[in-house]
């Protein structure tokens, strides 16, 4: 059996290895493998039998599981990773504003049907858009660079992140001319129109910013620290630098193999400015939201090391004069957007919008985001760009009070670096 490329049928997605099981969906594991066996045998003609079914999790969207391929009529491989969309999907999309099925299916499409040296991702075998099913390659149990982070090995740590950025330019100068296939295999799948979350998150954020943090801070942002975050929003069109983003590039879904760094989970997967990938790591993964920070230097040294893989494309980015002030720009979308997001929760003055971008730390929220603003503070005054460096430093003084003034610990491998 070959694998489904671009080419050969309808709509895909991929996986999340880990995460919580979903509740209150009313269908087991059992179930989901059945509808894989179904799949597969109709593919191939001949009994194809799954068996040993691990519950792998999922999201409150989705369940995945790793099954063995017990009766195996062609070449598939010994175990196979399943994932299963649960739920009907009204018209118009979901709760999440944007049904991410065929976001995921048509990156996982994509990414099949490019060289394997290029993928960085998993295999997708089969998929059924009407069951809204999967079966993906098992890419085995190594470790994921969130583990790297929260064990032992420093110098472990740092190779896990340069090689996970490394692996992140190489996608992104994998697919630097493939947006028109992306939007194509949408198409396929009745997706007409369709939308980066970030793009959407950040425009609420430019309309809401400002009044937020008078309301919430007593922060008032100077008329040249607006008009130059919305500037930025230059980004958030037709740019030359455009490339396929995970949209939530977290630790979790990067799983550490022996060919390198494979991403997971590509739900909201698009194309978009290849400086908001650059931007987002730097923080660090705001879809992530994990309170700890990274060591001095370490956002650098990845930037510089996603930069040698994208340079074979753009070598322009290699240049600090041009790609210092896209990252900047980046930089401060992604900020105001986790502002958005996290400044309601810091205040406990009303519920936070819901968004697909950013992640919500568990706890030090407003460490969290004083550190953004810090991040934005180094780059701005990199760049020169003094209104966002004097409302950096306003935000972070106000944010104080709630915590924000108590210094993020080190991911727990740099504890003792």
């Amino acid at each position: 059996m070959t694998p489904l490329t671009a080419d050969d049928s309808d709509t895909p997605s991929t996986l999340d290895h880990r995460g919580t099981p979903p509740e209150g969906t009313g269908r087991s594991p059992g179930e989901t493998v059945a509808l894989a066996e179904e799949l597969l045998t109709r593919r191939s003609g001949a009994r194809v039998r799954l068996a040993d079914v691990e519950d792998l999790g999922g999201s409150h969207r989705s369940r995945v599981v790793r099954v063995r391929v017990a009766e195996n009529p062609f070449s598939l491989p010994r175990t196979l990773v399943v994932k299963h969309y649960l739920g009907p999907v009204a018209p118009g999309g979901t709760a999440d504003r944007v049904d991410p099925f065929p976001y995921e299916a048509a990156s996982c499409q994509l990414f099949t049907a490019m060289p394997a040296d290029d993928r960085a991702t998993p295999t997708l075998y089969a998929n059924d858009p009407q069951r809204r099913l999967l079966v993906l390659e098992d890419l085995g149990r190594g470790s994921t660079l969130a583990d790297k982070l929260h064990g032992d090995d420093p110098k472990g740590a740092e190779r896990a992140l340069l090689g996970a950025t490394r692996a992140l330019g190489r996608l992104q100068a994998a697919t630097a001319a493939r947006e028109g296939d992306f939007g194509a295999l949408l198409r396929r799948s009745g997706v007409r129109h369709w939308r980066d979350p970030l793009a959407d998150d950040a425009r609420s954020a430019l309309a809401e910013i400002p009044d937020l943090l008078a309301a919430r801070l007593r922060v008032e942002a100077a008329p040249a620290a607006v008009a130059y975050a919305r500037s930025a929003a230059g980004l958030l069109g037709g740019t030359r630098y455009r490339a396929f983003s995970p949209s939530e590039i977290s630790p979790e879904n990067c799983l550490l193999t022996g060919a390198g760094a494979r991403f997971l989970d590509f739900e909201w997967g698009c194309f978009r400015d290849v400086a908001f990938t650059a931007s987002s790591v730097r923080l660090p993964f705001p879809g992530w939201a994990a309170p700890y920070s990274l060591p001095t230097g370490m956002a650098e040294a990845m930037t510089a090391s996603w930069q040698s893989e994208v340079a074979g494309v753009w070598p322009e980015l290699a240049d600090p004069a041009v790609a210092g002030p896209r990252h900047l720009a980046a930089t401060t979308l992604w900020v105001w957007v986790a502002t958005r997001s996290l400044l309601p929760v810091v205040t406990g003055e009303a519920s936070a919008p819901e968004q697909v971008v950013v992640g919500r730390p568990h706890d030090r929220a407003a460490a969290v985001l004083s550190g953004y603003w810090q991040r934005l503070r180094t780059d701005a005054v990199r760049q020169r760009e003094q209104p966002v460096v004097d409302l950096a430093d306003a935000v972070t003084r106000a944010l104080a009070p709630y915590g924000g003034d108590v210094p993020l610990p080190p991911f727990p491998a740099f504890a003792r670096a």
